[in-house]
């Protein structure tokens, strides 16, 4: 039987720099077949060409047995491929309907028949189990529920052979789960699908195959069944990866660094995101804070940093309260602040590498005369200093962060925030859409900077990370500390059912 699709010594270049270099592999048809690799290693641009929005520089690419020659997006539509793409390509304004049936209108030129579409899509949300409103707005939906949209927009135009680039980079774990369940169903009903992704844990439990590519090359097709994570991210990599960020000194003589005392925020004058919370972290020590999105974490972290303004109680950085500080005097405090969202809160994309490196440190003696010129060549020498320190992979410090893999551009926020040399890191989600081997840096990063006595504060919502980076684990529910534990002797399992307020640990949670 033809596979579904098949490439035979694909390669891509882009002047002298070659994205794919003479890639061949097959996907089966009904299969699940992921491409998995670093950031930068070649993957999207791979799927753009099967897409038809790249052009191969040379190599031949088959659908169901027959070469194509793409020209456009329109020629793959045709020959049932959909892609949905990592950031999604919806109008805010328009309702559902209308975003999936965009360029497909049913009815004529004098009349868009919308019940009959609206009717189709509810079949299609049904049959797949996505559960969506055919007449909601798309504005006001969560990011989960407009990803079913790109979904169900190439499941309209009869797709049968789906591409999936990092679908999961934007989703909570809980949203990850019903994903892969909607992935599954989609592969019951006959479809072909090639999942792009860097999670190893998603590749192994949704593929049959894998073809892993590493700076542009194929180092080979596996079947999930016959080979382990560890050997899946070596073959990525190219060496062993070790997470949880290596040999730990023990610290006993650590003080309070941050000391959180019974603090309240209340959102809407009525519902009380965090709720008489009290928590202490101290140096030499990182602390993860675990539990199901939507508990107040994303409250607590945007206290600490100075951008919640609306609480009630206390926090104390190094003795001294935060309360009614801006957010430049809080990271003056001594606080390091890794945000969520790097390209939001913490980047300024069409800045060079070298101003992002000063951002917030810009009025310092050391890089402007009198807090105001700019001393060009000191920041240029720093900048160097910590593009090598932090292996951020680039030409040089003049190039725009934008154009930066998105590893080497939370490199660039963790560089900073080292750079201060804060008593406290707060990092948040600090590895999301990373892949193994910058989560791998990134672990011994907060490791190394525990060791050197500093105090950490790791929200994240994979689990596996918080357990392997932690010393202590504070669990939050419903905006209140459900208990602490010991990472070395608690589980899964214990942190599961304090994450859904079923137990509660014994240790005392209003002192460090």
């Amino acid at each position: 039987m033809a596979y579904a699709v098949e490439l035979r010594h694909i390669t891509k270049r882009f002047g002298q720099f070659t994205a794919n270099d003479d890639i061949s592999f097959g996907v089966e048809q009904g299969q699940i077949h992921s491409l998995a690799g670093e950031n930068g290693a070649g993957k999207t641009t791979l799927m753009n060409i099967i897409y038809g929005l790249y052009t191969p520089t040379s190599g031949e690419l088959l659908i169901n047995g027959k070469p194509v020659h793409f020209t456009s997006s329109k020629d793959a539509i045709h020959m049932g491929i959909g892609m949905v793409h990592q950031h999604f390509m919806l109008v805010p304004k328009m309702t559902v309907a209308e975003n999936i049936i965009a360029g497909e209108e049913t009815g004529s030129k004098w009349f868009l028949d919308r019940k009959t579409a609206e009717k189709r899509i509810a079949e299609l949300s049904e049959r797949y189990g996505m559960k969506i409103d055919p007449k909601e707005k798309v504005g006001n939906l969560s990011v989960t529920m407009q990803q079913r949209v790109e979904i169900l927009k190439v499941l309209y135009r009869n797709a049968k052979i789906l591409i999936f680039d990092e679908p999961t980079a934007v989703l909570t774990p809980q949203e990850i789960d019903e994903f892969c369940e909607i992935l599954l169903k989609l592969k019951a009903q006959g479809n072909t699908i090639l999942f792009i992704s860097h999670k190893l844990a998603e590749v192994m439990k949704i593929s049959d195959k894998v073809t892993v590519i590493r700076r542009g090359r194929v180092t080979g097709t596996f079947g999930t069944a016959d080979i382990t994570s560890e050997e899946l991210a070596k073959s990525m990599v190219g060496r062993e990866i070790v997470l949880g960020g290596g040999e730990r000194e023990q610290r006993s003589d650590g003080h309070l660094v941050l000391d959180i005392q019974n603090v309240t925020c209340v959102k809407n004058k009525t519902i009380r995101k965090i709720d008489s919370l009290s928590l202490g972290v101290k140096a030499g020590e990182i602390m993860g804070v675990a539990g199901v999105d939507g508990n107040g974490q994303e409250e607590l972290a945007a206290m600490i940093s100075g951008q919640e303004e609306n609480w009630t109680g206390d926090i104390l950085l190094n003795g001294k309260s935060i309360k009614g500080r801006k957010i430049h005097e809080i990271l003056d405090q001594g606080l390091g602040y890794i945000p969520e969202d790097r390209h939001k809160d913490g980047l300024v994309l069409e800045f060079s590498i070298a101003e992002n490196m000063i951002l917030g440190l810009h009025k310092r003696q050391e890089f402007a005369e009198n807090g105001m010129i700019l001393k060009e060549g000191a920041i240029h020498d720093t900048s160097d200093k910590l593009k090598e320190q932090f292996d951020i992979r680039c030409t040089g410090v003049e190039e725009p962060a934008a154009s930066l893999s998105g590893g080497n551009q939370q490199k660039i926020v963790i560089a900073r925030a080292v750079y201060r040399d804060p008593h406290l890191i707060l990092a948040v989600q600090p590895t999301r859409g990373l892949d193994v081997g910058a989560i791998e840096y990134i672990h011994q990063v907060l490791v190394n900077e525990r060791n050197k006595g500093k105090a950490v504060l790791l929200f994240s919502l994979e689990l596996d990370e918080i357990l392997a980076l932690s010393d202590r684990i504070a669990v939050i529910y419903k905006g209140q500390i459900a208990g602490i534990v010991d990472a070395k002797t608690t589980t899964k399992e214990e942190l599961g059912l304090m994450m859904l307020g079923q137990k509660t640990a014994t240790e005392e949670v209003n002192v460090g």
